[in-house]
């Protein structure tokens, strides 16, 4: 659904500041040709729903406590969430370079002031896609995504609820990086969280000559692999079938496959 995802992009594209968090108002949406003529005349009625759904949000976001428990740690202060425009703002463009699927929306963001048409800001990828790098779980995905999944082997599942809810994570490469991620640092696995959790908070990495999966914690309130926790920085063992708790914010069910 395009409203789900433009609300998903401005979550991952938020600019944290001192004392506030700016998310994205400007958002360019990419549709396959097909799409976009079919739309067209119906592109008022979608920005007048997305407008509402990202004000609605906004306003969550807002007035959610900062962790899960509800509980602040001493020294941090509430953080407001807002945007630089006046309001949000969308463009709808044909895919002219062939990357948008049938069916399927990329959407590209910027903090504030009308982008040119091009491909640029924060991005997320496409609808209706079997969960894989970056992906979440969805619709049943189109036929071209069998072929493509079918070329990509799947060498484990890491499943998990944020902010944004259940979610499933198809590994299919060797490395991975998890954390809040954001335009300067691109993660595998965005999780739509507080900041406790770091923006790289931890990677996993699969060492096929020994056929076993290796986690590292890189972030600031740790990483915790089945209730022990990691020394920062050091590489340690991931069993085939693991629990890892993210700054005791978020619980990744991890399991191998193959």
């Amino acid at each position: 659904m395009i409203i789900d995802q433009l609300v998903r992009n401005m979550e991952l594209g938020q600019f944290e500041m001192a004392y506030s968090t700016l998310l994205p108002c400007i958002f360019s949406l990419y549709l396959h040709p097909d799409d976009y003529a079919r739309l067209t005349g119906v592109f008022d009625l979608i920005k007048e729903d997305a407008r509402r759904a990202l004000a609605a949000r906004m306003e969550q976001l807002n007035a959610k406590p900062p962790l899960s428990l509800g509980v602040m740690r001493p020294g941090k202060e509430r953080k407001t969430y807002k945007i630089a425009g006046k309001d949000w703002s969308f463009e709808f463009f044909p895919d002219s370079e062939g990357v948008v699927p049938l069916g399927d929306v990329e959407i590209h963001s910027e903090l504030n002031e009308m982008p040119e048409p091009g491909y640029h800001g924060a991005k997320t990828t496409l609808l209706d896609r079997e969960p894989g790098v970056g992906t979440t779980t969805g619709q049943n995905p189109p036929a071209q995504t069998e072929s493509r999944q079918a070329a990509e082997p799947v060498y484990a599942e890491i499943r998990y609820e944020d902010d944004s809810g259940q979610q499933l994570f198809l590994m299919t490469q060797d490395e991975i990086s998890i954390g809040r991620g954001g335009d300067d640092v691109p993660v595998n696995v965005a999780l739509y969280t507080n900041d406790e959790v770091s923006r790289e908070h931890l990677r996993v990495r699969r060492d096929a000559g020994q056929g076993r999966f290796l986690i590292v914690d890189k972030s600031m309130n740790g990483t915790w692999l089945n209730g022990k926790r990691l020394v920062r920085g050091h590489e340690e063992t991931l069993p085939g079938r693991a629990e890892i708790n993210v700054a005791e914010v978020i619980l990744l069910h991890f399991e191998a496959k193959g």
